[in-house]
């Protein structure tokens, strides 16, 4: 395995999760051919999903003529867990005229280090909570929790049964991507056999 922190080592393009608290970095090569880091300067903009005034910005930096990003444990450390929508920009900067070039999403995922850090997703941690407020045993900080803007408390059993079977299939999603992910055979894995 190579050295994570070694600017020579750093994978080409960003990142789908990160762990809060991690050194990160990444680089872009096909931006320089386009947009080289002497005239241009590229930046990265990342907002959580439903809201929230918080800006993550990410200047990158010349490496060997490619876009390096960088992002440092202390800095990441003030990253919400979360769901992520990224836009890269690229700024010219002789008259600071600005192109949006790219957009993506990544996911920021608690730091099990943390005392009390839930590791679960989101969709895991509504999951639960429909499924609590259907068995009559709803725990007391489910009336925090809300979707599209509504309180779970404020939910019909026929809406909750809707929302239950879109969580559920967004859990199944998840472990199946998971499972993919680490090379493993899913439900979904077609065998072929040829003679």
């Amino acid at each position: 395995m190579a050295n994570l922190f070694d600017a020579a080592s750093a994978r080409e393009g960003e990142p789908s999760e990160v762990v809060v608290g991690d050194f990160i970095q990444w680089k872009r090569s096909d931006l320089a051919v386009n947009y080289p880091t002497d005239s241009y300067t590229a930046t990265y903009v990342a907002r959580i999903t439903n809201g929230g005034n918080t800006e993550i910005q990410l200047e990158g930096t010349d490496y060997n003529g490619a876009y390096l990003f960088t992002v440092d444990s202390e800095t990441s450390s003030d990253f919400v867990a979360g769901y992520y929508h990224w836009q890269l920009e690229i700024l010219r900067n002789s008259d600071n005229n600005r192109i949006v070039v790219d957009r993506g999403a990544f996911t920021a995922i608690v730091d099990l280090d943390q005392g009390g850090a839930d590791p679960r997703t989101h969709a895991e941690i509504m999951l639960s909570k429909i499924e609590s407020l259907l068995e009559g045993k709803a725990d007391s900080d489910v009336a925090n929790y809300s979707i599209q803007g509504r309180s779970l408390t404020k939910f019909g059993i026929e809406e909750l049964l809707q929302w239950r079977d879109y969580y559920n299939a967004e859990v199944s999603k998840q472990k199946r991507l998971e499972e993919i992910r680490l090379g493993r055979k899913t439900a979904a894995t077609v065998k072929v056999r040829f003679v």
